[in-house]
């Protein structure tokens, strides 16, 4: 039995029938929430705090979003058949229990030295790492060792998150350390799949190819890994902007290879160019913020990481990847567009609070609202499709 044949043989709910449903839809439910849960603390003095947001959207949000593509991308990687019906269900709700424990933990004090927030919260990713080595090893997929290796890092990153803070209050090498294992995966993931998608619609069309993937694009990501690794470890070192700056330029010179401006007839081509754009972006100015701290300060980078590649290339893979697989056309409609905007432009304020703190807390406010805007859109007009059945199973 293939992948497709399995997913058409499951017989339970239609969420549970290949990973990206869960986890998409309420990873986006998650992220409209906490963004404005977090904000409405920030301006009030609650109790919900910055070390809680920071995690909540990079090991919380991004972490569901990241389970979610590889459990319904390994199985066409390996072979093997996929995580299905009630051990999909399980490992859901190990995500949901993670959540849980998070909020419980930001609402009462008592629990911050707790250890069962942090083991409820660490399981989720340890066993979806445990998952990740399971297929790429049975179906001996040595390709994909590299993604099996960041995903392990990652969990002991959301570990170490929780130890790291307990001992100092801010995690920051944690922090560090699970944003650069997300970066490198879109340098990696969204590598494969933006010049894939690419091909796939000018030639259908008879438009410009994007280059072929050859020495230039393993040069990028070495130097790429490099950089995230040496800013992850040494984040003030000179060296490190000098080695982020070089790696935005060539991921900016491999995006041009792409063809992306061929492609502004498809919004769901041309949103997986401008989310690896803002990866390009995040690496510049972060190398930038190390080379001259005076001039950009750190959070521009951070932030163009994070709510620029992380929010755009999320939601580009999350529509794309959601039509398809729930038996959509592969063509963007106007929910799809006002996605787009929304979370770009909620990019762009969150960016510009950083450069300009005279207006920090206005832009904020409005970054936290386009990005809580995009995520609910999205909820909304994509949960009937991932909650039915496809229309061709009826």
């Amino acid at each position: 039995m293939n992948t497709a044949a399995a997913i058409r043989a499951h017989r339970g709910p239609a969420v549970f029938s290949v990973g990206l449903r869960p986890f998409f839809l309420f990873s986006a439910v998650w992220s409209a929430i906490a963004a404005p849960l977090w904000l409405y603390a920030f301006l009030s003095g609650g109790p919900v705090g910055l070390s809680w947001h920071v995690h909540e959207m990079l090991f919380g949000y991004t972490g569901g979003v990241v389970v979610g593509f590889l459990l319904t991308a390994v199985p066409n990687w390996t072979g093997r058949l996929p995580v299905v019906g009630t051990p999909l269900a399980l490992l859901f709700g190990l995500w949901l229990a993670g959540r849980a424990a998070m909020l419980a933990m930001a609402l009462n004090a008592d629990l911050a030295a707790a250890v069962w927030p942090l083991v409820m919260d660490g399981l989720f990713l340890f066993a979806m790492a445990f998952v990740v080595w399971r297929e790429v090893l049975a179906g001996q997929n040595w390709r994909n060792v590299p993604v099996a290796v960041m995903v392990t890092v990652f969990a002991l990153a959301n570990a170490g998150f929780h130890l790291e803070a307990e001992a100092g209050g801010v995690a920051t090498l944690s922090t560090r350390l699970g944003l650069a294992v997300v970066t490198l995966l879109i340098a990696v993931i969204g590598g494969r799949v933006t010049p894939s998608f690419t091909r796939n619609w000018q030639a259908r069309r008879g438009g410009p190819l994007p280059a072929a993937v050859g020495r230039f694009d393993v040069v990028t990501l070495a130097v790429t890994a490099a950089g995230l690794i040496a800013w992850s470890l040494a984040p003030a070192h000179p060296a490190v902007g000098a080695m982020l700056l070089a790696a935005g330029g060539l991921n900016l010179v491999r995006l041009i290879r792409w063809r992306g401006d061929a492609t502004l007839a498809e919004p769901l081509v041309w949103i997986l160019h401008l989310g690896y754009l803002w990866l390009s972006a995040g690496l510049v100015l972060t190398g930038m913020s190390v080379a001259a701290p005076g001039l950009v300060p750190p959070s521009a980078g951070v932030h163009a990481l994070t709510a620029g590649a992380v929010g755009v290339m999320t939601l580009a893979v999350m529509t794309r990847a959601s039509r398809g697989h729930t038996g959509r056309p592969l063509t963007a409609g106007k929910l799809e567009v006002l996605i787009y905007v929304l979370i770009n432009a909620a990019a762009l304020t969150r960016v510009a609070g950083g450069l300009a703190p005279a207006v920090y807390q206005p832009l904020l406010i409005v970054s936290a609202g386009l990005w809580s805007a995009a995520f609910l859109t999205f909820a909304i007009g994509y949960g009937p499709m991932l909650l039915s059945p496809r229309p061709d199973r009826g």
